[in-house]
């Protein structure tokens, strides 16, 4: 943890200005960027401290969206993905705007309903050197591409393994109407194709079968 430096004193919370909103630290912040046509930063509150004229500031250890990545945005980053770097700023409190939820992927692909404030992240990056944590991910579907939240997908009956619609010849509406769905590989084996000519649809088996969407 940050040591106070002389003529500071540690605060245990903030509240924004205008607004009713208490932010401590371990807070996820929404911080005002220089350009106003510009997306609000996301930060995480290390430390809040004040002078002795009472001027506020936060430590902030700075999420990255994937467009400001070395790397840029990719197929598979979902539109609230951010990455946790190792870039820390000292701000005004009064750059708060807002406070959000960075949730963990796992946690975020089981949110109902995802609300203007949560967000999640998976990976740690490194700013200068454009290095991410972990560096290999599981992979899904003929693409061979990481989970996108965002993107619909079907579950294999078989192999259990994740598709996008579009990579097995079939249109968004035509998956969201799948009672049930064997890949090509698994269709080929005499026992899948037993199993899927004596199926029969129930809630438990829907629920395997459950396309996953997230509703913006």
């Amino acid at each position: 943890m940050a040591k106070t430096r002389p003529g500071k004193k540690d605060l245990d919370a903030y509240t924004i200005r205008g607004t009713n909103k208490v932010v401590r630290v371990g807070d996820c912040v929404l911080m005002r960027p220089s350009e106003t046509s510009k997306l609000p930063y996301v930060a995480r509150v290390e430390k809040i401290e004040a002078d002795n004229r009472n001027n506020i500031k936060v430590r902030v250890r700075w999420y990255y969206r994937p467009e400001e990545s070395i790397g840029g945005r990719r197929q598979f980053h979902g539109a609230k993905e951010l990455f946790l770097s190792d870039h820390y700023d000292l701000q005004s409190a009064h750059t708060i705007e807002g406070k959000c939820i960075v949730h963990t992927f796992k946690n975020y692909t089981k949110l109902e309903n995802v609300g203007a404030e949560d967000y999640y992240c998976r990976f740690e990056y490194k700013a200068a050197t454009g290095a991410f944590t972990p560096d290999r991910v599981a992979v899904y579907c003929t693409c061979e591409m990481p989970y996108n939240p965002d993107d619909l997908m079907v579950q294999c009956e078989g192999c259990k393994d994740w598709y996008h619609p579009a990579c097995v010849s079939m249109t968004i509406e035509e998956a969201k109407k799948l009672d049930h769905f064997v890949c090509s590989e698994c269709a080929s084996d005499a026992d899948i194709k037993k199993t899927e000519n004596i199926f029969s649809a129930s809630p438990v088996a829907e629920d395997k079968l459950d396309s996953k969407r997230r509703k913006r």
